[in-house]
């Protein structure tokens, strides 16, 4: 249907301008009876777009600053593809305090989302040991040496708890005030360990340094598997250093 879905907000709807950043969507500024809203328009599922509704309006019944799916007239949070938000007022991070405000928030994610189910054809880091594939990644279109690499990365993850991680949580997807930190751009969240989420500027999460490598490590080889094969993912790949001892040798 495209974006004549948006009528189904009401009468009082219209589209403003469009967003950046938007690479799987259609992002816009909307305005919906007279306030400002976010619509992003895709093709995602309807179980993985129930899946992250579900989830931000329990993280905003929770105290967390998330884009809060605004009901359709007939109280639907989606339609057609469709999501409206509301609009998360804010300024990007850029101080090392402003970073160990961001660490905080995604702790307290982790903490309210723990034993969350999966999202509708994800797999986390951890199930990719023993699996090939899952929503974009297929590990059988890497180079197999990557993929042991990645793969040894992730070994070092196997046993630790898992909650939700937002999966994306770079500057252009933090609005903070003085007094919140919000998190937008919830396309990348899934279920998976902690860890990928607090591979921050500066170290922000305060990781000890073993810890830290292991959560870099690991977020690499996420980035370049999940983004498989442009620019971007081969250069996250080389940064994966191969260990004495790959997974499955």
């Amino acid at each position: 249907m495209g974006w004549e879905a948006l009528g189904q907000w009401g009468a009082d709807v219209a589209r403003v301008e469009p967003l950046a950043g938007g690479v799987a969507n259609d992002v816009w500024h909307v305005r919906v009876g007279g306030r400002l809203a976010v619509g992003r328009l895709g093709g995602r599922s309807d179980a993985d777009l129930a899946w992250e509704t579900g989830l931000l309006r329990y993280l905003d019944r929770a105290g967390l600053a998330v884009p809060v799916p605004i009901p359709a007239v007939d109280g639907r949070l989606f339609a057609d593809g469709l999501v409206v938000m509301t609009y998360l007022e804010g300024e990007p991070p850029e101080t090392p305090a402003d970073w160990r405000r961001v660490a905080g928030a995604l702790r307290e994610l982790h903490r309210l989302t723990r034993g969350w189910p999966q999202r509708p054809g994800w797999r986390s880091s951890t199930d990719l040991l023993r699996v090939e594939t899952g929503t974009k990644i297929d590990l059988g279109a890497m180079p197999p040496e990557g993929v042991a690499r990645c793969r040894a990365a992730w070994a070092r993850l196997a046993g630790r708890q898992t909650c939700v991680v937002h999966g994306d949580p770079n500057r252009g997807n933090v609005r903070m005030t003085a007094d919140r930190v919000g998190l937008i751009d919830w396309d990348e969240a899934h279920v998976d360990v902690p860890d990928l989420d607090l591979v921050l500027p500066g170290n922000a999460a305060g990781l000890d340094d073993g810890g830290f490598d292991i959560a870099a490590q690991a977020s690499a080889a996420w980035e370049a598997a999940v983004c498989w094969d442009d620019d971007y993912s081969v250069k996250r790949l080389a940064e994966v250093r191969a260990v004495r001892k790959a997974y499955g040798q």
